[in-house]
């Protein structure tokens, strides 16, 4: 590999502070020239994403670097490490899609909402990067609090009483888990004297009974303020509010915030706290389980009883959250490849959906929305006044928003052949993949439920969706057409596209999610490559 190779692992975190840098000072009425930089930026980033992805595909001797950057040439655990696997690619690509379809759906008309609306989107693309990519604790907290900040921004971006009502929540809640991420970082650099990742996982197993109960409480505390970020029930209070607040494209690249605590529960909890961690092994795999399940049945709940399709997909971001929880936490390693297939197809849905929903609701009735009664309940309707035509044909426009809705639907509720069903087909498979002669031993009543859920939870949106369906493009009170540009309904049929396009590839994408889980599943040689990462310019 050549040098220059090696320098595309930072270049995700670098590209997007630099550009953010660069758009400050450029005057707000120039916000066509700040978003076609912005989007060139992340159009980059996206092509660098599918770069590194594709090297990460290919196997550990093909990454540049062997997929460890050491920053100022420090090697690990001594010195800032980025790492590049095959998870952290696929976080990379996922990320930098999703920013491309917000940022083009906000040019159309609202980036011009509130100030410095670029800006903060590049921050909160270097901030989500640099989490997925980084090696050691601090760091993370580092990128976290980048993100964080960049979305306080963007969540109250566009003003308005309701959005800095919950935008304030949303401030003090996340404020609060860092706070925690501060105490628990603080307990395992205090009593391990480290807090890169893979050294932590090496050092976890020869803990001594004293030390590994501060070790733990730092965990769990760390485990907490992710769990707030990933909405697990009952820190999930403010969720479903906030992204229901929030605008179209804020909402839209908010789908990927969740699986940011996600994203590092699994991988702490495999990587330190894995098969290899002795007596710590499978720590608060118990209260993962549990949670994850109160999670996908609050979410469910809240899915039918929502009226709004904005808090509908709020408490359909709880139901993806705990799904990937409870998988995490039942710990049959056959269902980290379904559980990574999930979390794919169901954040490109929910984003889909978030940019769906406003542009549905220009053409909806506000006395709909608020009684949800017939027709005849407006006037004078009489069956005997109707036209002698046949049929009434239906506007391209509603036409083109109605079929974006069903996909969302049947990819929501997990139905066939679309891969919300593939990802839950594969979830459950991999819950029984033992022999049959030891099936019975290898499952439990928390199998069952997890499966009971996934199939209830799939009623619940099927049943809202068309709830909400028939009453926006059926059952119709005035007929408005909405108003909507191409560049709008775009990046909604670029998401579902690719939603198609992950059932139509199912196979080669599983086989990559089945190469990450065994990675996932194997701590210590990932340990061991970034240790054992050689210093640049060294034989």
């Amino acid at each position: 590999m050549t040098d220059w190779l090696h320098h595309l692992l930072i270049l995700p975190i670098l590209l997007p502070l630099a550009v953010a840098a660069v758009l400050i000072p450029i005057n707000e009425r120039d916000r066509t020239v700040k978003g076609a930089i912005g989007f060139g930026s992340t159009l980059v980033v996206f092509i660098l994403s599918m770069i590194l992805m594709r090297f990460a595909a290919s196997g550990t001797a093909s990454l540049p670097g062997s997929g460890v950057y050491q920053l100022g040439n420090w090697p690990a655990p001594f010195g800032i490490v980025l790492v590049l696997d095959r998870l952290s690619a696929l976080m990379l690509c996922l990320t930098s899609g999703l920013a491309l379809a917000a940022q083009a759906y906000s040019m159309a008309r609202w980036h011009t909402a509130g100030h410095h609306f670029h800006s903060l989107f590049q921050l909160l693309l270097a901030g989500l990067n640099g989490a997925f990519l980084t090696g050691d604790l601090f760091n993370l907290f580092v990128f976290f609090e980048m993100m964080l900040a960049a979305s306080y921004g963007l969540l109250l971006h566009g003003s308005g009483p309701i959005r800095v009502k919950a935008g304030l929540h949303y401030v003090a809640v996340n404020l609060a888990a860092s706070s925690l991420f501060l105490i628990g970082v603080s307990l395992i650099y205090g009593t391990t004297g480290t807090l890169n990742m893979a050294d932590l996982a090496t050092k976890i197993a020869a803990i001594d009974a004293q030390d590994r109960t501060f070790v733990e409480m730092g965990a769990a505390i760390l485990g907490v303020a992710f769990l707030v970020k990933a909405g697990m029930w009952p820190l999930s209070f403010w969720l479903p509010t906030a992204y229901a607040a929030a605008t179209p494209p804020v909402a839209g690249i908010f789908a990927i915030l969740t699986k940011v605590g996600i994203y590092v529960i699994m991988r702490l909890h495999l990587l330190v706290f894995g098969t290899t961690a002795g007596a710590s092994s499978g720590f608060g795999q118990d209260w993962l389980v549990t949670g994850g399940m109160l999670t996908i049945a609050f979410g469910a709940i809240g899915v039918l009883a929502s009226q709004a399709m904005g808090r509908l997909a709020g408490y359909s971001v709880l139901v993806s959250s705990g799904t990937l929880l409870a998988a995490i936490g039942l710990g049959h390693g056959g269902m980290l490849a379904g559980a990574l297939f999930y979390l794919v197809s169901s954040t490109l849905t929910i984003a889909a959906f978030f940019l769906l929903i406003e542009l549905v609701e220009r053409g909806r009735d506000a006395g709909a929305d608020v009684l949800a009664v017939t027709m005849e309940a407006y006037g004078d309707f009489d069956e005997d006044e109707e036209e002698e035509e046949v049929g009434v044909a239906i506007p391209g426009t509603m036409a083109v928003l109605g079929l974006c809705f069903c996909l969302c639907a049947l990819l929501l509720a997990g139905l066939p052949p679309f891969s919300g069903f593939i990802a839950k087909f594969a979830l459950i498979s991999g819950l029984f993949d033992a022999p049959a002669a030891d099936l019975a031993a290898a499952t439990s009543v928390a199998d069952w439920i997890y499966v009971a859920l996934l199939i209830l939870s799939g009623l619940a949106a099927m049943i809202a969706m068309n709830r909400i369906g028939i009453r926006t493009f059926w059952a119709s009170i005035e007929g408005t057409i909405p108003r909507v540009v191409v560049i709008e309904i775009t990046p909604v049929i670029v998401l579902l596209a690719a939603c198609i396009f992950l059932s139509l590839q199912a196979g080669p994408a599983m086989r990559y999610m089945q190469a990450t889980a065994d990675d996932l599943l194997a701590p210590l040689t990932l340990s061991d490559r970034v240790l054992s990462a050689p210093r640049a310019g060294s034989n």
